[in-house]
């Protein structure tokens, strides 16, 4: 494992394409291929993620191989979701990815990308927010193990399909 480096304009292709590859090999099952093909293609371009590693409000960074793949990358940013009312968004960020590669899992890359995304949410807020499928428990324990807590309903949707994430929230 090489060390964390922040994403480059030039590393937006490879950030969409490795970001699109995840969520389809975790998540593909689930869904129509029209819903899921439609949504990939709004959610991640490669111009919306150079446009994001450019903007001063965004932290992108990412850990390759000693070849130069991509083992893993998080994105953090301002917060986007529609939280519970009860939920304040004037001093949060939020984490908006945080993918790793499936023979990555496991050897400390997320907890590595984790720890650079905290610090840098600790730079700009004191509260830091993500979203995590139900299904999901490998994540939503790893996200526990930080100090994670579940904070309300995500309705999350991909095409005409919905799905139940949860708000955790990590109080900085």
């Amino acid at each position: 494992m090489t060390a964390i480096a922040l994403a480059k304009p030039e590393d937006a292709e490879a950030i969409a394409m490795f970001a699109n590859g995840s969520f389809t090999d975790t998540f593909g099952h689930i869904y129509d291929p029209a819903d899921l093909s439609a949504f990939l293609a709004d959610w991640n371009p490669p111009e919306r993620v150079r446009a994001q590693i450019g903007d001063a409000g965004h932290g992108i960074a990412l850990v390759r191989d000693d070849a130069g793949a991509i083992l893993g990358f998080i994105k953090m940013g301002p917060v986007e979701f529609d939280l519970p009312p009860e939920q304040p968004t004037d001093d949060a960020v939020e984490l908006h990815q945080l993918y790793v590669a499936e023979a990555a899992k496991g050897t400390g890359v997320a907890a590595a990308l984790m720890e650079w995304g905290i610090a840098w949410a600790r730079e700009r807020a004191s509260i830091l927010y993500l979203s995590v499928f139900t299904e999901n428990h490998r994540a939503q324990a790893f996200y526990r193990r930080y100090g994670f807590y579940d904070v309300g309903r995500n309705a999350f949707r991909v095409g005409n399909h919905i799905d139940e994430d949860r708000f955790f929230r990590l109080d900085l």
